[in-house]
C-alpha cells in the first residue's frame, strides 16, 4: 500500500467506529503525521468534554458549534453580501430577523443580484446550518431528469435504475434546500414540492414508501410570479407556501453607492487569486463604473474588474457599446463584369487596416505591444502601418485607415 494513502485508510476507520459507538472519539497523530489528522467528534449527549489538551478541546468546541468555520469561510463579509445602500440595509435587518427560524423564503431579483450568495448566507447562520446547504438549479435539470434528481429514486424503477439513489431533498435532510429558478418547474414537479412544504412527506420513484424531511427551502426566481400565476404556468397554492418571507433584491442600478465597495472587494480577491497587485481604482473610475447601467448586476460588476486585473489597463473598465462594422455593403452591378478578385483583395486590406487600428489604440500606439496582440513581427507591423497610412501616435486627429485606390475607382 502506498504509504501517502495511510492518513486516510485511518481515517475511514475513525469514521466507521465512530458511527458504531456513537460516542466521543479522538484521533492523535504520531509526530511524523500530519498535526490535520487530528479529528474530533461528538455523538450522542451534549456536553463540553473535560480535555487536558488544548488542541483537541478547541476541535471539539469547534465541532459541537456547528463546525463551520471552514464550510462558511468562502463566504464574503457581511458588509459586502450587504453592502451600505438603505435598500440593503433594510433586506439586512429582515434577514436577520428569520435566522432563528425555519420557515420558507422566497428571494427575488433580476439576474446576477447575489441571490444564490444570500441563500447561503442565511443556511450558515440559521438553525439549519450543521446540515447541508443543497442547491438545485431547476432550470439546469431536463424536466424529466429532475423529478429524480430531486427526490430520488429506487432500484429497478426504470430501466437505468440499478441502484437505489437518494434525492437532493434527502441530502438536504436538517439542512437547507435552495430551489433555484423554481419558476422552471413543470405542474406536476410543482404538486410535490407543496407537499413536501406542507408536511413534509415526499416518495423515492418507484418506492411505495413515504419518507420525511426536515428541511429549510429557500426559493429563487427572476421572473415575477404574479405574471407566472395568471398564464397558469405557476400554481397559486405553492405561491403561498414559498411566499412566507419574501425578498426582493435590488438591482446594481439601484443601490450605486455600493458600487465602489464592491469594485474594491473584487479586485483585492482578484489580486491575490492572480498574484498581481493592480491598484485600487480612482474616483474617475468608479464614477465611469457608477454611471454604467449594469444590467448583468453584480456578475457583471465582477467579470469587468476581473478584465481590468487581468488585461491591466484602467481602458478595460470603460463601457463598450456593441461594435458594427462600419464599412458599407457593395453594391455591384451584375452584369458579368464584377471584379471580384480586386473586390476580396480591398476587403482583405480594410479589414487588416482596422485589426491594425484596434491593436495600436489598445496598446496606447506602443507598436511593440500591438505587433504581439497581432501576432506578427515589428518590422511587419511597420511595414503594413505605412501601407494602410495610419496616422502616427502624435497626430492630433484620429487615425484613419487610408481608403485604397481600389475603393477610388468606382466600385459603387
Amino acid at each position: 500500500m502506498n504509504p501517502a494513502y495511510a492518513p486516510f485508510i485511518k481515517i475511514c476507520i475513525f469514521k466507521h467506529l465512530q458511527w458504531r459507538l456513537r460516542t466521543l472519539l479522538v484521533l492523535v497523530p504520531r509526530r511524523t503525521e500530519s498535526p490535520s489528522l487530528v479529528l474530533c467528534v461528538q455523538r450522542g449527549k451534549q456536553g463540553s468534554p473535560h480535555l487536558k489538551h488544548e488542541g483537541i478541546n478547541m476541535a471539539v468546541s469547534d465541532h459541537t458549534n456547528g463546525g463551520l468555520a471552514s464550510r462558511a469561510g468562502g463566504l464574503p463579509p457581511e458588509e459586502i453580501i450587504f453592502g451600505r445602500s438603505a435598500a440593503m440595509t433594510s433586506i439586512r435587518q429582515k434577514v436577520q430577523k428569520v435566522l432563528a427560524t425555519d420557515v420558507p423564503i422566497l428571494i427575488q431579483g433580476e439576474n446576477g443580484t447575489g441571490k444564490g450568495l444570500l441563500a447561503q448566507y442565511i443556511h450558515f447562520r440559521s438553525a439549519m446550518s450543521s446540515g447541508a446547504f443543497v442547491k438545485v438549479n431547476c432550470a439546469a435539470i431536463p424536466g424529466a431528469l429532475l423529478e429524480s434528481e430531486l427526490f430520488g429514486y429506487q432500484k429497478g424503477s426504470f430501466t437505468d435504475a440499478h441502484t437505489s439513489k437518494p434525492g437532493y431533498v434527502e441530502m438536504a435532510h436538517r439542512g437547507t434546500l435552495f430551489l433555484d429558478e423554481i419558476t422552471d418547474l413543470d405542474l406536476s414537479l410543482q404538486a410535490k414540492v407543496l407537499q413536501l412544504l406542507q408536511d413534509g412527506h415526499f416518495s423515492r420513484i418507484g418506492d411505495k414508501q413515504e419518507r420525511q424531511a426536515e428541511t429549510r427551502i429557500i426559493c429563487a426566481t427572476n421572473r415575477d410570479l404574479q405574471t407566472e400565476i395568471e398564464a397558469g404556468r405557476f400554481r397559486r397554492d405553492l405561491f403561498y407556501r414559498i411566499n412566507v418571507i419574501s425578498i426582493n433584491l435590488p438591482s446594481l442600478r439601484e443601490r450605486r453607492e455600493d458600487i465602489a465597495l464592491l469594485a474594491d472587494y473584487f479586485l483585492e480577491q482578484l489580486n491575490k487569486r492572480f498574484e498581481r497587485d493592480m491598484p485600487t481604482f480612482s474616483e474617475e473610475n468608479i464614477e465611469s463604473l457608477s454611471s454604467r447601467e449594469w444590467r448583468g448586476n453584480i456578475r457583471e460588476l465582477e467579470n469587468v474588474v476581473a478584465r481590468y486585473a487581468i488585461l491591466g489597463s484602467l481602458d478595460t473598465v470603460e463601457p463598450e457599446a456593441p461594435r458594427r462594422s462600419s464599412a458599407a455593403p457593395f453594391r455591384v452591378a451584375l452584369d458579368g463584369t464584377i471584379p471580384l478578385k480586386r473586390i476580396a483583395k480591398q476587403a482583405i486590406r480594410e479589414m487588416e487596416g482596422n485589426l491594425i487600428l484596434s491593436a495600436l489604440r489598445e496598446n496606447k500606439w506602443n507598436r511593440r505591444k500591438a505587433a504581439l496582440a497581432l501576432n506578427i513581427s515589428y518590422r511587419a507591423l511597420i511595414y503594413k502601418i505605412r501601407e494602410a497610412g495610419l496616422a502616427p501616435k502624435n497626430s492630433r486627429k484620429a487615425p484613419q485607415a487610408r481608403v485604397p485606390r481600389d475603393k477610388a475607382e468606382g466600385l459603387e
